[in-house]
């Protein structure tokens, strides 16, 4: 499975652990360490100052005089978009509202944390978004809005959209099929037949940067892509089986080629409806291609020269958007990715 995926966020946090562990993947797979600009953050992965708050979930007490504070922010997800609001200064927020103002809702309502100044966000469930007078607002997915809302909006979102795709598809038990009843604030789903309790799936996915000994980056195209996309490998990990083991069984199987060294670079929340991506650098051992021609149509080897003429061309349509593809990427280029040149 490659991605078609990629991030630009303007901000950039302090160095964390994962810049340090992105740094001892260059030097594992021989790659040339990455230079500061290219070391910009994953999104959907900073801090946004919330804190989940989880001992809260079963206190239905707490909860509701939560949910009743004047303070208390509260926004729509439906279908895994949320409504979001373009403001005078340039920047973008999610459109919320008091719990006063909110619309009905009982059973999906999802208590996402506080931030620190104690304000309590919750996130409602709905069939369709509300709809707004001021025509301001705006429908957005997590893919347009990622990039644009603050850290806290960002972290806040992406929670409610995987709690919505987890709730859509979860809604009878898996071991005694009957129907589930949402609790802990959104968080478990709990069986009256059996007493079976779930919660929400979270499947993890490998996605990395392979390069060969002449430090070349290989890059695949999905058949379902268009035509010039090219992204890196990726795929999910399978039961009882390692994250090392994992990248080299998908790379050998979309691609044909060998992998050796493996080292982690750093995570990335997924919801779409529900991965983790755990991105890593690789090292082959054995560059031939051949490609599967199931999963992946074409993969390439690029030197960093190769690359930049091809996007610049528009040969290559590189990762875009805001998945850790593009970062990997970068860590490899060295700098952020060219923009292809507009020609007439």
């Amino acid at each position: 499975m490659t991605t078609s995926t990629s991030i630009d966020r303007p901000d950039r946090p302090e160095r964390s652990t994962g810049d340090a562990a992105g740094r001892s993947a260059d030097h594992a797979t021989g790659s040339a360490p990455a230079a500061p600009d290219a070391e910009r953050p994953i999104s959907l992965t900073a801090t946004g100052g919330i804190d989940r708050a989880s001992h809260h979930r079963l206190d239905e007490a707490w909860l509701a005089a939560a949910w009743s504070h004047p303070t208390t922010r509260v926004f729509v997800v439906s279908g895994g978009q949320a409504l979001i609001e373009d403001k005078e200064d340039g920047t973008t927020e999610l459109v919320m509202m008091p719990s006063f103002d909110a619309p009905f809702t009982e059973a999906h309502r999802y208590f996402l944390g506080t931030d620190e100044d104690g304000v309590r966000y919750f996130a409602l469930q709905k069939d369709t978004l509300p709809g707004r007078m001021d025509d301001i607002a705006r429908p957005a997915g997590l893919r347009e809005a990622g990039v644009l809302l603050s850290d806290r909006d960002s972290e806040l979102m992406t929670h409610a959209i995987g709690l919505e795709n987890w709730q859509r598809t979860h809604r009878f038990c898996s071991r005694c099929g009957e129907r589930t009843a949402i609790a802990a604030a959104g968080h478990v789903r709990r069986c009256s037949a059996c007493g079976a309790e779930h919660y929400p799936r979270t499947d993890p996915a490998v996605i990395m940067l392979v390069t060969d000994e002449q430090d070349r980056a290989l890059l695949g195209r999905q058949v379902h892509w268009p035509e010039g996309r090219f992204s890196t490998l990726a795929g999910f990990v399978e039961p009882g089986e390692s994250l090392e083991a994992a990248v080299r069984r998908e790379v050998a199987e979309e691609a044909g080629v060998a992998v050796g060294p493996v080292a982690y670079v750093g995570s990335q929340p997924w919801p779409f409806p529900s991965s983790l991506m755990l991105g890593f650098m690789a090292r082959a051992t054995r560059p031939d291609i051949q490609v599967d021609g199931d999963e992946i149509e074409e993969a390439r080897w690029f030197s960093r020269d190769d690359l930049r003429a091809a996007i610049e061309s528009g040969e290559v349509l590189p990762p875009s958007g805001i998945s850790i593809a593009a970062r990997l990427v970068e860590r490899w280029y060295g700098r952020p990715l060219p923009q292809p040149r507009h020609h007439g």
